[in-house]
This record gives structure tokens, C-alpha cells and sequence, in this order.
């Protein structure tokens, strides 16, 4: 099994290095993933250049490959071998068991370490937004931060709200509901939303609330994401089980769980199980969807409201990785397109910024010739309004083209009339 963490064999160095000679065996008789990622062209070029022996591949080569895979997961619906087929093909969870062991056995990085605590950074950083905002804007704090952190000076960052989503949703006025029959979410509002684009979040419940849905957002702590990312397997299993008891037993209510944010979307829906014994997880998982496709499942069931004020137009949006690995299609594009006289074009191309990947000095730039791709057809759209379901997404396509991307739930919440940044 490529990723069983419970395998006494799971850490294992030898163990690792036999499941890669595997995999590399297979890929290279394939090579549909010639071009998908620099860990692909990687792998395929020093093949060729040890005259197609993959047994000669060393350590030295993986840990290179381990280094530049960011995680997006496209090569995974691409693959003809993954499971169930008897090759039991994962190239992603290869790569991250490549990094669990190296931080296993030689800690997380440090930089790893602050990208991951994204909860302790956020509460830190609202209380004192302003000034944090401030100094992500400084050259000289940049240049200090790449120095010791190691995050690209020239790497836009988020800017942190002075209020937290959370704070503004307990003080929101929630509206009667009415009929028995309302569906019922639990909104599991990510790190992103929270801290930074807390404006996100108010047009999930804007919009939910337009559709006559009853909400729930208990406490909850990061999906796990940036923890599993750098290796910290042991942190990430905390959050998970922490957000598997406060979902849990509203999933058994009757409740559904929706996310603004495609990243945890795919950790509740895939990595859940796999970090967890609990059987919460393969239950929260079966009733877990990206905000888009939940409000494309309200559409089926003829329950989505057509109240719509404004027509949108044209729309550039942005397939994140992350809802391509989910093979859930295009529900975002299918929902939009309801707004009467709205079109939107799709680019599905990755825009390379992939977590905390692009944060990084060592790849900062070639994470932009990974998005390049994607940021010219913002450029050659130039007229349309700009979107991504994903928040790093959003900050890659600003800086590679320019525009500067909404959420297609901030869209929809246009197209119904309702106001922006509403108060409490």
C-alpha cells in the first residue's frame, strides 16, 4: 500500500526507496505525466539519462522529486493505475510519504513549522492586523523574512482581516427557519476565510441563507492541510480528530458539510480516512461538498432560488487542482451560468501556487512558469471578471496576470442583488 500510515513499515527508509523503484517502473512505461509537473520531467529526464535503468535512480533523485511536488493531485485523476487496479498506483501520496519520513527522521523544517500553524498565525496576526498588513508591505521586513523564514520577497501574501469570520458570524442576526424540511449545512469555514477573506465566508452565508438553508459553524481548527504538506503527519492527525468530533455528530443530525475552500474540501473528502481510524471520517466524508457543488445539488433538487438581480457577463474562472482531483466537474461554471446573460470560460490549467510551495524563495519563480499558462488567458480575457473557488489560487493569478479574482460564491451573491461586506 503506497500510503498506510499505520504500516510498521510506513517510515521505513528501505521500504520507501523499494515502493519507488515500483512506482518509477510504472511511470516510465507510461510517462502520460511527461509534462504535468516538474517532479514528472524530473523523474523522466535523469531516467533517460541512466539509459532507462530505473534501478540506478538513487536517494539523492527521489528527495529532489519529493521537493518539487507540490501536491496539486492532477496527476492522480490522469493515471490509469491508481486504485483499485492492481498496481495500486498513488504518485502524490508517494511524495508525501517521502516527506513524512524525512521529517521523521530529521524534523519538520522550520519554515515548515511557521507556514504550517496557520491557526496560531491568524489569531496572532487579526489582533494586530494593521500592523502585520503593514510590514508583509515593507521591503525591508521582506527581506528579513526571506532570510529567516525563507518566504520569496517578491511573494504576494494575504492580507489579515481585523475581525475574524468567526467573531463576525456570532454576532450575525440569523434568520427564522421556518420550514422542517430546510436543508441543513454545517459550514466548515477554513483558515483563509477566517483570518483574511473574511468576506468570502459572509457571501456563503448570504447566499445559504437567500436559499433558505440553516447553518451550524461550530469551533473547528485547520483542515490539517499545510501540517500533512510539510511532513507533520502527528499535528495534522490532532486537527483531524478534533474537526471529525465537532462534525460527527452533526452529520448524524442530518447535516451536510459545505466549504468555501477546495483544499479542505479534498482533506475532509479523501485524506480524512486515511489520517483517522475513526469512522467519523468516512462518514463526514460521504457528506461533505465544495460550497459550488453543494448549491449545484440544491439546483437538481430544484431548491436553488432564480432570484437574480444582475446579469454577470463574461467570467474568467479558474478550475482549481484540487476540485479537478475530486472529479466532481464543473459546478461552479454550471451554477453561474443559471445567472441569466452570464458566460464564463474555463481555464483548467494549475497556477502553480500549491500551498506553501510558491511561498518559498526556492521555488517562488518556478512556481510562476508553472501558472504562466493560466495567467495568459486572464490576460487575453481581459474584459471578463476573474474567479477561482481557490484562495492561493486568487493570489497567483493576481500576481501572474494582474487581475484580481473573486470567489464564484461572491459572484453569485452579486448576481442576487444582496449587499457587499454586510454588517452583523
Amino acid at each position: 500500500m503506497v500510503f498506510d500510515i499505520n504500516s510498521p513499515d510506513f517510515y521505513s527508509k528501505e521500504a520507501f526507496e523499494k515502493e519507488t523503484q515500483r512506482i518509477y517502473e510504472i511511470c516510465n512505461g507510461c510517462r502520460l505525466c511527461y509534462n504535468l509537473c516538474p517532479s514528472f520531467e524530473v523523474l523522466f529526464q535523469r531516467i533517460d539519462e541512466l539509459d532507462g535503468e530505473v534501478n540506478k535512480l538513487e536517494s539523492g533523485d527521489t528527495k529532489k522529486m519529493v521537493e518539487l511536488c507540490y501536491d496539486c493531485k492532477l496527476c492522480f485523476p490522469k493515471c490509469p493505475y491508481t486504485p483499485p487496479h492492481q498496481y495500486m498506483l498513488d504518485f502524490p501520496r508517494l511524495m508525501l510519504r517521502g516527506k513524512a519520513i524525512e521529517a521523521k527522521t530529521n524534523n519538520v523544517k522550520f519554515q515548515d513549522q511557521v507556514l504550517s500553524r496557520t491557526d496560531l498565525l491568524g489569531t496572532v496576526s487579526t489582533k494586530v492586523a494593521p500592523i502585520v498588513n503593514w510590514t508583509l508591505e515593507n521591503k525591508p521586513f521582506r527581506f528579513l523574512m526571506e532570510k529567516t523564514i525563507g518566504i520569496h520577497r517578491d511573494r504576494n501574501l494575504p492580507k489579515y482581516s481585523s475581525t475574524t469570520f468567526v467573531s463576525w458570524y456570532g454576532k450575525h442576526k440569523k434568520p427564522e427557519v421556518r420550514k422542517q424540511e430546510a436543508p441543513k449545512v454545517v459550514l466548515f469555514h477554513t483558515c483563509s476565510v477566517n483570518y483574511n477573506d473574511t468576506d468570502t465566508g459572509k457571501a456563503v452565508i448570504q447566499v445559504l441563507e437567500k436559499n433558505g438553508v440553516q447553518i451550524e459553524v461550530p469551533p473547528q481548527k485547520c483542515c490539517g492541510m499545510p501540517y500533512f504538506d510539510g511532513g507533520g503527519i502527528d499535528n495534522a492527525k490532532k486537527n483531524v480528530e478534533y474537526n471529525l468530533s465537532q462534525l460527527g455528530d452533526y452529520v448524524r443530525k442530518g447535516y451536510d458539510v459545505v466549504t468555501p475552500g477546495p483544499t479542505c474540501t479534498y482533506m475532509l473528502k479523501q485524506e480524512y480516512a486515511l489520517l483517522s481510524k475513526n469512522p467519523d471520517a468516512k462518514l463526514v466524508a460521504s457528506h461533505t461538498f465544495d460550497m459550488m457543488e453543494y448549491l449545484a445539488k440544491l439546483n437538481k433538487e430544484n431548491k436553488l432560488s432564480k432570484d437574480f438581480k444582475k446579469s454577470q457577463g463574461s467570467i474568467t474562472y479558474h478550475l482549481p487542482c484540487h476540485l479537478k482531483a475530486q472529479n466532481i466537474g464543473y459546478k461552479s461554471r454550471d451554477v453561474l451560468e443559471l445567472i441569466p446573460d452570464t458566460k464564463v470560460d474555463i481555464v483548467a490549467k494549475c497556477t502553480g501556487h500549491d500551498g506553501t510551495w510558491s511561498l518559498k524563495k526556492e521555488y517562488f519563480e518556478l512556481s510562476l512558469e508553472v501558472g504562466k499558462p493560466a495567467f495568459e488567458k486572464f490576460k487575453e480575457n481581459n474584459g471578463a471578471a476573474a474567479a477561482s473557488d481557490c484562495p492561493l489560487a486568487q493570489l497567483q493569478i493576481e500576481k501572474g496576470s494582474g487581475k484580481k479574482p473573486k470567489h464564484p460564491i461572491q459572484i453569485l451573491r452579486d448576481a442576487y442583488g444582496l449587499p457587499e461586506n454586510p454588517k452583523s
